[in-house]
């Protein structure tokens, strides 16, 4: 029969000795995949228990002990510190990166090293450094920038504003640009030192239909904005759609040959002119309770023969508006409200071929300014006790001025003169005449338009052969500096309009689309 139970016995005392053996050989496993491994000291790096040197490698290496302290990078070929250039350091409190090529570094170069209190990034190539590189550096004391080529601009406002707020200590630093701030200490910079904010003109909507001229204007509580369409014969009105955001249709006025929309406002009544080269000029009133436009009055054609401009104006309460006429037998004509209809009032002259006329005050003193294709600019001014405008001077030197723009700096009166073939210029009026500041090549330009949007000045010189160019006005020279390019078509007219705090730029043109551009504020310092 056996030994049945030896047996029994024998068999669980193999099978408890195996499962022993089993559960330590998987307990070892299991510790040595616990055990990390401390990663040795990188090629080209030389290691102690706390400090590491690295000399003559290309690139931050990432295999360093996380026991180190203190780190050494000198006489090295590499010139980027990509971002956590140095994960995986806790302990590390001393860095040293000195004698290299660094000419860029990444935002995120130093994430992770809360425990660094010694930086430097001397003797290297830099020339600016990334917003907010020190963030989380809480325990930094001490960052030195000596002997790189810093340029002190608004890239570099952050670390001013940083070094305001810290309590590191930066050794002196030179700046090396701009011609602004070179040769200074970066140390002696303040961030109100820095002028960060530009501005530019950004594409916003474009409108399917040629116009030859704009005109933004106010209605009660809402603002419009009306374009002359030649080829369509329309005045074209469009309103800002608030939820949409965008400018939509509002109505027409159907006409022929339109070449200007004038709107006035007198006494809360909206009153159009509209100036055709054939047909007549006519003007139309808004019928507020039919909620359409209605044509009350037709303009002599016998005065206004070939319409090109009109400008409208108030001198001691009375509305007046004035038209040019660019034809040989017309004459440019100023009219008058007298409450029911607008009547001549003052022919000006005939056979100069007008094309632009300009309203605008000159000490205080109403006056006209007329461009014409034959003759010199000429300036009028307001006689008070006959209420007309007699001829006071013409501008000198300036044949074949195809228009005449105004606009004021600090006090102080300039025009623009755009020229068609030749130089346009910029002018400044001196208490008795007109001088030339400036010139701009302007072959194929028919607008040099002036625009002022809060404490910015431009001047926008449209072209028919090349991209229209934006200027800025620059205080410290006295004059307008190239600001940026637009790419729109044959551009005839510019004006401004604010809605909902957003500043639009609307722009005519003869042979495409019209535009509009949105004024947006740009950070430089960001």
């Amino acid at each position: 029969m056996g030994y049945p139970g030896r047996a029994v016995r024998g068999w669980k005392g193999w099978k408890g000795w195996t499962l022993l053996v089993w559960v330590a050989a998987v307990s070892l496993v299991l510790a040595e995949g616990r055990r990390v491994r401390q990663p040795r000291c990188p090629v080209g790096c030389t290691c102690t228990k706390d400090n590491a040197l690295c000399e003559n490698v290309r690139s931050v290496p990432h295999t360093f002990p996380s026991d180190v302290v203190s780190l050494l990078f000198t006489a090295n070929s590499f010139d980027l510190i990509d971002e956590d250039a140095f994960q995986g350091l806790p302990h590390l409190e001393y860095l040293f990166i000195e004698n290299n090529k660094i000419a860029s570094i990444s935002p995120y170069a130093f994430r992770g090293l809360k425990a660094l209190i010694h930086l430097s990034l001397a003797y290297n190539n830099l020339e600016t450094l990334p917003k907010d590189v020190f963030k989380g550096m809480d325990a930094l004391t001490k960052v030195d920038l000596r002997g790189n080529n810093l340029i002190c601009d608004c890239k570099l406002k952050w670390l001013v504003e940083w070094m305001h707020n810290t309590n590191a200590t930066l050794d002196q630093i030179y700046c090396s640009g701009p011609p602004i701030n070179q040769g200074k200490k970066l140390n002696d910079l303040l961030p109100q030192s820095f002028d960060c904010i530009t501005a530019e003109f950004a594409s916003y909507q474009s409108l399917k239909f040629e116009s030859i001229s704009v005109e933004a204007f106010t209605f009660g509580t809402d603002q419009y904005v009306v374009f002359a369409q030649p080829f369509a014969g329309t005045c074209s009105f469009l309103e800002w759609d608030h939820v949409e955001m965008t400018f939509r249709t509002y109505d027409t006025i159907e006409s022929t040959s339109t070449v200007v929309c004038k709107p006035m406002v007198i006494d809360n009544h909206l009153f159009v002119i509209v100036a055709q080269l054939f047909g007549g000029s006519h003007i139309y009133k808004r019928d507020t309770s039919a909620n359409k436009f209605i044509k009350i009055q037709d303009i002599d054609i016998l005065k206004i023969r070939k319409p090109n401009d009109i400008e409208t104006f108030m001198i001691d309460g009375e509305s007046f508006f004035v038209i040019a006429d660019s034809s040989k037998a017309g004459s440019t004509t100023v009219y008058k409200w007298n409450g029911n209809g607008f009547y001549s009032h003052q022919s000006l002259h005939r056979w100069f071929r007008d094309t632009d006329v300009e309203y605008l005050e000159i000490s205080n003193k109403p006056h006209l300014i007329l461009s014409s294709s034959s003759q010199r600019p000429v300036v009028y001014q307001w006689n008070r006790g006959q209420k007309e405008f007699d001829r006071r001077t013409d501008i000198p030197d300036m044949e074949d001025v195809f228009s005449v723009k105004h606009f004021w700096v600090k006090g102080e009166l300039f025009i623009c003169l755009t020229r068609f073939i030749g130089d346009s210029k910029v002018m400044r009026w001196d208490g008795a005449m007109f001088k030339e500041v400036q010139t701009f090549p302007s072959r194929g330009s028919m607008v040099f338009q002036p625009v002022s949007i809060g404490n910015w000045q431009y001047a926008i010189l449209g072209s028919d052969y090349s991209l229209t160019r934006v200027y800025q006005w620059d205080t410290k020279r006295g004059q307008f500096v190239p600001s940026q390019e637009l790419n729109i078509q044959a551009p005839r007219a510019f004006s401004m309009v604010s809605i909902d705090d957003r500043v639009f730029l609307l722009a005519s043109s003869f042979k495409g689309k019209t535009q509009i551009y949105e004024h947006l504020m740009i950070d430089l310092s960001n």
